[in-house]
C-alpha cells in the first residue's frame, strides 16, 4: 500500500469510526426515558414504600390495582374515606408513589411480586410527572409499555387506563401536551382488555380553570376531589368488575369553582 493510499485508509477508518460513535450518540439522545424502566432506589422514602407494595402483594390478594403517581398516593390521605367507600371492600391495592414518571411505574411493576396476585381490574394514571421533559408522543409510549406489561404479567385482569389530569390553575403549555397524550392514549381502548376514560372535565371550571375547591394546589385532589374523581369512574369500574355501581353519597354537594369565570 502506498503512503498515500495508507493515508486514505487510515482517513476512512477514522471517518467510518466518527460516524459509528454519531450514530450510538444520537440513539441514546433518541431513547424514550419515559419507556425505560428505571428505579429510584436513592431515595429511602421510596424504596420504603415500593417494598412496602410488594409486600402487600406478596400476601397473594388484591381485587384491584391502582397504579400512579401522588395523586393515586392521596387515596391514602385526604381521599381515605372514599377508598373506604369505594375500594376497600374490592381488596383494592395502593401502588401510588409520589413524584413517579412512566419510567418508575414500569421498573416497580417488574418488582413488586405482581405474581402472586389476580386482581380484576387495574386503574392506571401516570405521566403527568413526565410533562416537563418528555412530548406527548414519548409520554404515551411510556404508557403504552406499561399496559403491555400489565397484560403480559396479568392477561385476564383488565385495563381502566385513565387521561392524565392536569395541573396549574389556569390553561397552560404543559396542559395542552397532556390533552395530546390523552388524546392518543384513548386510541389504546380496544374494548375487551383495555378500556380508555378522560375525566378531566370533572376538574375544570367551564372556563378551563382547575378550582381549588377540588385542588387546593391546582395539582392534587383533597377529598372533594377524591369524591369527585371516585364518582365519576365508579359506574365503569362497576361495569368492568361485573358489579352494580356503588351510589354516590347523597348528601354531599355539587363543587362550585373557586373563583368567577374568565376569559382565556
Amino acid at each position: 500500500m502506498t503512503p498515500r493510499r495508507a493515508i486514505l485508509h487510515k482517513w476512512a477508518l477514522s471517518a467510518t469510526l466518527a460516524a459509528l460513535l454519531l450514530t450510538f450518540a444520537l440513539s441514546a439522545v433518541a431513547e424514550n426515558t419515559a419507556a425505560t424502566p428505571v428505579s429510584r432506589e436513592d431515595s429511602p422514602r421510596w424504596t420504603k414504600r415500593h417494598q412496602s407494595m410488594a409486600d402487600r402483594l406478596k400476601e397473594g390478594h388484591a381485587g384491584v390495582l391502582w397504579i400512579g403517581d401522588s395523586i393515586v398516593e392521596r387515596w391514602e390521605g385526604p381521599g381515605r374515606p372514599l377508598w373506604n367507600r369505594y375500594y376497600r371492600h374490592r381488596d383494592a391495592v395502593n401502588l401510588g408513589i409520589s413524584g413517579d414518571r412512566t419510567e418508575h411505574v414500569l421498573w416497580r411493576l417488574d418488582h413488586c411480586n405482581l405474581e402472586c396476585v389476580s386482581p380484576k381490574l387495574a386503574i392506571v394514571m401516570i405521566g403527568q410527572n413526565n410533562g416537563p421533559d418528555n412530548t406527548a408522543e414519548e409520554i404515551a409510549a411510556g404508557n403504552a409499555a406499561i399496559v403491555s406489561l400489565l397484560r403480559q404479567k396479568q392477561p385476564d385482569m383488565k385495563i381502566l387506563l385513565l387521561g392524565i389530569t392536569f395541573r396549574g390553575e389556569k390553561p397552560n403549555d404543559e396542559q395542552v401536551k397532556l390533552a395530546k397524550t390523552n388524546d392518543i392514549l384513548a386510541k389504546m381502548d380496544d374494548g375487551q382488555h383495555v378500556f380508555y376514560m378522560n375525566i378531566n372535565h370533572v376538574f375544570l371550571s367551564p372556563d378551563g380553570m382547575i378550582p381549588k375547591t377540588l385542588m387546593p394546589d391546582c395539582e392534587h385532589p383533597n377529598r372533594e376531589g377524591c369524591r369527585v374523581w371516585a364518582e365519576a369512574i365508579e359506574p365503569k369500574v362497576a361495569e368492568l368488575l361485573g358489579e352494580k355501581p356503588i351510589k354516590p353519597e347523597s348528601d354531599a354537594p355539587k363543587w362550585r369553582p373557586s373563583c368567577p369565570p374568565r376569559r382565556r
